[in-house]
Order: structure tokens, then sequence, then C-alpha cells
């Protein structure tokens, strides 16, 4: 299903292949459940901006660390602390070095059982361990508390249903690779928190060839103190080193949105540009030009960005992204809007594999040129079967339309 609604555009899917998503994020795609879409970030009143993390340029901030070293130190307690400090004393060189220096692959797991050594017992188990991403009470259970308190909604609009379908029902399939002697998880999994045998925090995540990309994470009240939001975050970034993922990827960030500023405190970040899909150091001087105006692309003249800055004073009269306004309101086809990071009508017609997209048809897979109106039809009639596909191959680029099998419900 291909469609073009409100400020973004969509494509629902069975099967996406990791290889396949992670050219779509690097795109500016993400998925919710089978449901893909690309914002429009010039037309939205709150511009949505892929950004990413390198796991091994990252340096954790004096807050970040206090609250690993601090949970840390809460799960395996004084009086563990103060014995194991005798039964196994570090030299001095190792000591000075804990002191100056904060390893996070080795500071994340300290805390964890399988880690830690014994005797003395700590005064808390804690687990981390990667898991399909099917349903279960215990992880919905802290979806219900996590969405009641933190984001405070209503009983009566959590169920079952949509935690499935927002969080369990993953198109991506899993399988596991062997890389340098590693082990590389490709697929969706939840990453499970437990303390003392109970669940306690759940880390969405689409594992991918070159980054681990963060869903969504949720956590039960009674670890609030303990800052799980962060504590999840640098697990995540550690994974991505770890497996020789490289990038962490936050999801979108939302400039004007307070809730998002979170992800731009862990650095050094980078914001893909929606116009060339380069990845730009998200420094001081781009924070700058996020502040005076809601759309920032590198290829921007002085004239655009005054115009830009100028609508964002208005930003409050624009309707909001879940708007019904549509690209084809107007009978155009997305790629003669001003939707930026699109394929233009000669680059379809030119360079990408148009007559030769795979449709699949009940149960066989035909090119795009096999079909019987297509001559006829026109790449700019958005209503014909070649004006949706040329939409699409617009939206997703050369190498992946080549890529990719269309169906239609």
């Amino acid at each position: 299903m291909i469609q073009a609604v409100g400020y973004s555009y969509y494509a629902r899917t069975k099967t996406l292949q990791p290889e396949f998503y992670q050219g779509l994020l690097d795109r500016g795609w993400r998925r919710s459940g089978t449901l893909l879409y690309k914002p429009d970030l010039r037309k939205s009143c709150c511009p949505q901006y892929t950004i990413r993390l390198d796991s091994h340029q990252f340096h954790a901030t004096k807050d970040q660390r206090q609250v690993v070293n601090r949970f840390n130190k809460y799960v395996l307690g004084d009086t563990y602390t103060k014995e194991a400090a005798r039964l196994y004393p570090k030299s001095r060189e190792q000591a000075k070095k804990r002191n100056t220096d904060f390893d996070l692959e080795e500071r994340i797991h300290e805390g964890e059982t399988q880690k830690v050594k014994t005797p003395p017992e700590p005064a808390h188990a804690f687990t981390v361990t990667l898991e399909t991403d099917e349903f279960t009470e215990e992880k919905y259970g802290i979806f219900k508390n996590y969405q009641r308190i933190v984001h405070h909604e209503p009983p009566d609009r959590i169920s079952k249903g949509g935690f499935q379908n927002f969080l369990c029902s993953s198109p991506l399939p899993r399988s596991t690779t062997t890389i340098d002697g590693k082990t590389k998880h490709l697929g969706s999994y939840h990453q499970c928190y437990r303390l003392d045998g109970k669940l306690i925090a759940v880390g969405v995540l689409d594992l991918l060839p070159k980054c681990v990309s963060a869903v969504y994470f949720m956590y039960h009240e009674s670890v609030h103190s303990h800052g799980f939001g962060k504590l999840g975050a640098m697990r995540e970034i550690a994974l991505a080193k770890e497996e020789g993922y490289q990038y962490w990827y936050a999801g979108f960030y939302i400039h004007t949105c307070v809730k998002m500023r979170y992800k731009g405190d862990y650095s050094p970040q980078y914001i893909l540009d929606p116009e060339t899909y380069n990845w730009v150091l998200f420094d001081e001087h781009l924070r700058e030009k996020f502040d005076e105006r809601k759309y920032v692309s590198e290829t921007q003249t002085a004239s655009e960005s005054s115009e830009s800055s100028t609508q964002n004073s208005d930003s409050n009269k624009t309707p909001d992204e879940d708007s019904s306004a549509t690209y084809k309101a107007d009978g155009k086809p997305i790629f003669e809007t001003s939707m930026p990071g699109l394929l233009s009508k000669p680059d379809i017609l030119t360079k990408s594999p148009l007559d030769h997209v795979k449709i699949r048809i009940g149960q066989s897979v035909h090119e795009t040129n096999e079909l019987v109106s297509w001559e006829s039809d026109s790449v700019g009639d958005v209503d014909s079967l070649k004006g949706i596909i040329a939409e699409l191959v617009s939206a997703v680029g050369v190498r992946l339309a080549g890529e990719m099998v269309v169906y239609f419900r």
C-alpha cells in the first residue's frame, strides 16, 4: 500500500530486509510497526530529522557517567563493594585509570550478574538480555505502566492490540551472522532489563547492518529515580560498539519538541541533511540555525533561509503533522512538490529502474514494463499505476527502487 497523506509519504510493508531498511533510514524514512513513512520537512510545522551517533566517538557527560555509576553502586550494594575491594584489590595503575577514564563498555556491564565477581553476593541481581520481539504479558505490563505514568495516557487508550501493532509486529526478519568472531544480530528485538528476576525495562530495537535503531524505550515507574532513560540509551550505544553496528540511531529529532531535546545530549550527533543525505555534525553552529528557522539544509541559499525563518514565526498557525491535507490535493505527484530529497521527474525517467520495478501479482513477480497499461500510463498521472510507482521510486531513490518488490492491497 502506497499513500501520500498529511505531511508524510507512507508505504505499508509485509517483509522488510534489514539491509533495505538501513537504506530507507539513510533517506529519511522511519517505520512504525509495518507502516513506513517519510516526512516532508518543508511542510511540517515540526520537522522530523534523522539523527545518529557514532558509538566509537561517544563521550559521556558528567551527568551520564554519574547515572551509570550510581546504578551500579545500587545494584552491588555497599557491603559487596567493600568486601570485593578487599578480596579483589586493584593495582595502583588500575585504580588511577578507573578514576580518570570512563570506559562505557566496561562500566555499563559492571552491575550485571554475569560480570560480577563472587563471593560475596551483590545486593541485587541485574540482567540484560536480547530477546525476540514477541508479545508477553510481562512486557505489556511495563508498556501499560509507562504509558500511564510517563505519557499520562488514560487506561482506555492503552490496549494489547496497540502494543502488539506498534512494538511487536515488526516486518524485519531475525538472523545472526558472525564477523571477526563476534555474533551480530539482525532484525527486531526486545532488550529486556530485569532486577531480582522482575522485568523493569524494555528497549525495542531494530538491529541493522550499520546501526542499532532505537524504536522505543519503556521502564516501570519503580526505577524512574535511577535514570533508566539515560541507562537505556548508553546500553544501546555500547551494543552498537560491541557488536560492530557502529551507529546508534535515536529516531527522529524535532528541535521544537522539548521532550526530544535529550537526543542531542548524546554527542557527537549527526543530522541527516534532507536534500543531500549527507550527515552533518550537530554542533553549536547547526543548533543556532535550528533556533532561527524550522527547516534547515546545507543547500539553502540566504533567501531560502530568510523565507524559512519567516514561516517559522507563523508556525502556530500551521496545521500539525496529522493534518488531512494531502500532496494530491492539487493533482501533483510528490516529485513536483517542494518535498525535499526526492528524485526529480527527469531522474526518474532516465536514471531510475522505473520500467523494471518488480511487482507482486498473486504468487508471481513481474516487472512493471510487462503490465498491459504501462506504456499508455503517464508518470505525471497520480491515479495511474505508473504515476503511483514513480512517486514511490522518487521517495526511495534509485538503488532501493531496483531492490524492492511492490504489492497493492
